[in-house]
């Protein structure tokens, strides 16, 4: 069942914040401020996040460059089968959003083998997506890290190891939103993406300074997320929200495509190898606080959730 839609914006929704966290701070203040943001929206912005400038403006143009091509250029990198090029067309489900995208695997081997068809300097656009990602993952696995000493787990890499296996399922997206025409009826609402959580551990984003990404608040209402390309956005998903027990909920979110200017995001999509096992941590069950879920692997969940409509709540088929 597709849940109907919230508002767009009303006062309510512009007065709660994002969270905003200055990577920058000591440890245990950062590991304090990343559990409560988990915890209370599974949504937070980092700011002076270590990432450098040379390596995101070398992915921001490689990819900036691919959009740029013809539809007939971009389409040989095509159809998302489930990695390429795609536009329009979300998932298998009849999912639409008014996009075109590049869906790559997170593996070094893999994206230097798609770089062919989809740059003219393939070793270029290798080279600035990998290094990329490298980067982005490493600050997803101090996070995970950081969580885990928050939560007192007894192993600090238990969520971390998830994602640096060399199995990991991990992918990387970038979604391109065209510019709409300044005199189109401006109360009219464009879904670039439709309303839905991501099924991984984690997602980061980066996005050029473009409006769009708006974030569901536990009492319904969309929050919009201030664009700034020096801020990266950490959601926490379906599986993160599954291993703490449902300490941390996976935020709901959505791409409104209403701007003039045409809008850029990228995500990377930490996930686990496809048999790795997800269950609470031990830590987090007790008999105040049974398991909510029943244990499942991420090859399992993610079959599921790529079997449903962008906006189905996937994980109550999996509690207990």
């Amino acid at each position: 069942m597709v849940p109907s839609p919230a508002p767009l914006r009303t006062k309510k929704t512009m007065a709660v914040g994002v969270p905003v966290i200055d990577f920058s701070q000591e440890r245990s203040k950062l590991t304090e401020l990343i559990l409560r943001a988990c915890q209370d929206l599974g949504f937070f912005q980092v700011k002076n996040h270590g990432i450098s400038e040379e390596i995101i403006s070398r992915v921001d143009s490689e990819v900036r460059d691919f959009f740029a091509k013809t539809a007939c250029e971009k389409q040989r990198a095509g159809p998302p089968s489930p990695f390429g090029y795609g536009c329009k067309n979300i998932g298998f489900n009849g999912d639409k959003g008014e996009l075109e995208y590049l869906l790559l695997e997170a593996n070094p081997l893999s994206i230097s083998r798609r770089s062919n068809t989809i740059s003219s300097r393939p070793n270029a656009f290798s080279g600035a997506v990998n290094d990329y990602i490298e980067a982005v993952k490493k600050m997803s696995s101090e996070i995970l890290e950081m969580v885990a000493e928050g939560l007192w787990a007894q192993d600090k890499s238990i969520f971390s190891k998830l994602i640096e296996d060399g199995s990991s399922d991990s992918c990387f997206r970038i979604n391109h939103y065209p510019s709409v025409d300044p005199f189109d009826d401006p109360s009219k609402i464009r879904i670039g993406f439709g309303e839905h959580s991501d099924p991984q551990i984690l997602t980061v984003l980066r996005s050029n300074n473009v409006a769009g990404l708006q974030i569901l608040s536990g009492d319904g209402l969309w929050i919009p997320v201030p664009p700034d390309s020096d801020k990266l956005c950490v959601f926490v998903g379906d599986a993160f929200q599954a291993l703490t027990n449902g300490r941390f909920t996976s935020v709901r979110h959505r791409a409104v495509a209403n701007s003039t200017k045409p809008r850029m995001s990228m995500m990377y999509f930490a996930a686990p190898p496809l048999s790795a096992s997800i269950s609470p941590i031990p830590e987090l069950v007790s008999i105040q606080n049974p398991t909510l879920y029943r244990a499942f692997t991420w090859g399992e969940f993610k079959s599921t959730a790529y079997s449903l409509r962008l906006a189905d709540n996937r994980l109550h088929l999996f509690t207990k």
